[in-house]
């Protein structure tokens, strides 16, 4: 089993392979613009997930889902150069990302909406009772001889 440390090298590497072999060998037309986000490793480096993102609608992250799936191979024979006992297999993950941070933007803006609405409301706003309700100790009288001061 490998370190951490050594793991995340090689995750790093194939990531850096995968999008070279990306941009630059693979030649399909359905491979649209694709994004590698990150690769995971596991312990024993013999699996690893890549995780990618594809700019555009639902057809063309499909598309580009078969693509990869039809590439893996390629793909994996290049992971060779990485210089270690075993080549890692693929596996392509769609990253959902983008989506939770849209989500996040609009739950955000929702918030901003809300709050904006509150404070409008609160500008007109009267106190129900005194504008200070606590109660204060009594002030003291100068002349009072039963004051120890």
């Amino acid at each position: 089993m490998a370190d951490a440390a050594r793991a995340r090298k090689i995750a790093e590497r194939i990531k850096a392979i995968v999008a070279d072999q990306l941009e630059y060998r693979v030649k399909d037309e359905r491979l649209g613009f694709v994004t590698v986000t990150d690769v995971r490793v596991t312990g024993d480096l013999q699996h690893a997930t890549v995780f990618y993102t594809v700019f555009g609608g639902d057809e063309d992250r499909a598309a580009t889902a078969a693509a990869l799936e039809s590439a893996k191979g390629k793909i994996r024979s290049a992971l060779g150069q990485l210089g270690i006992r075993l080549t890692p297999s693929l596996e392509f993950v769609a990253d959902a990302l983008p989506e939770g941070a849209a989500q996040l933007e609009d739950l955000l803006a929702t918030t901003k909406a809300r709050d904006e609405a509150l404070a409008q409301a609160a500008a007109g706003a009267a106190y129900a009772g005194e504008a200070d309700p606590y109660r204060k100790p009594a002030e003291a009288d100068e002349d009072d001889p039963a004051d120890p001061r």
